[in-house]
């Protein structure tokens, strides 16, 4: 049950769920590409909650060409002059694409209506106009699925505190993320006024508990799969054809080229 402490997933039983997890998100790629459908699966939730890890996992396997991920920037000047929705819709998928968004349109919803880089009227505008922006994608035929990643403030704290002290991840915190701590219950109230206004039948919101990384992961893949009617599509069959025989090539000599030193060795 949601809320309640449960025991973390092992690592043997993760890993061997995740691989079937992941071959079967490969099946429901290429039926994407066959049928020529169009998903799009938004991540949001608090700054350190598991969206980046869980999207890497579910695009870990997958084609590039069909299966991307948008992670917009700050909006430039022009952009801030356009219509809110309008730099999103040049990321969404034609057929036989899928699309995660690392963050959406949500995010006047959120960050920008917490720090004041929205006014009270556009962020008012935004939670009217988002369920009929919402409504016109599943009513063209995209599968929109949204998920909100709910971390609490220990855990949150906990991993901002490994990212100051890892090299390698320190740069997923910023100055912002620190702000966050200190605007939880505004971040919360901002998260509860979202619900409320965009949680629709044409695409409702499912919540991931994820202090637990492992059981996160598991429990978004398995719910995703298990709302798109996908089927195995078999492959072409392929054959390796025999290498013909040598008409004479010779390699130049290796002197002749820069190779890259062999750090390697040296380990």
């Amino acid at each position: 049950m949601a809320g309640e402490k449960t025991a973390k997933v092992p690592l043997a039983a993760y890993e061997r769920e995740l691989l079937r997890l992941q071959t079967e998100l490969v099946k429901l790629q290429e039926w994407v590409r066959t049928e020529g459908a169009r998903v799009v699966v938004v991540f949001e939730g608090r700054d350190a909650a598991g969206k980046g890890g869980t999207i890497k996992r579910v695009a870990e396997h997958l084609n590039p060409r069909i299966a991307r991920i948008a992670a917009l920037p700050v909006p430039t000047e022009r952009e801030r002059t356009q219509w809110y929705f309008q730099r999103y819709v040049e990321h969404l998928p034609a057929a036989g694409e899928i699309v995660l968004f690392d963050r959406s349109w949500y995010n006047r919803a959120g960050v920008e209506h917490v720090m004041g880089f929205c006014t009270k009227e556009e962020h008012q505008l935004f939670l009217r106009q988002c369920p009929i922006f919402e409504r016109m994608l599943v009513e063209a035929g995209v599968l929109l699925r949204k998920y909100w990643f709910s971390v609490s403030d220990a855990e949150q704290q906990k991993r901002f505190r490994r990212r100051l002290k890892d090299p390698t991840r320190r740069w997923k915190l910023s100055a912002m993320d620190l702000e966050s701590i200190t605007r939880w219950e505004a971040y919360s109230r901002a998260k509860d006024e979202m619900l409320v206004h965009t949680d629709i039948a044409e695409a409702p919101w499912y919540v991931v508990e994820s202090d637990d990384k492992r059981r996160a992961r598991l429990n978004m893949i398995a719910h995703l799969l298990s709302t798109v009617p996908y089927h195995e599509v078999p492959p072409p069959v392929l054959e390796l054809p025999d290498r013909p025989a040598s008409t004479g090539y010779v390699r130049p000599p290796r002197d002749l080229q820069t190779y890259v030193p062999d750090h390697a060795a040296g380990l």
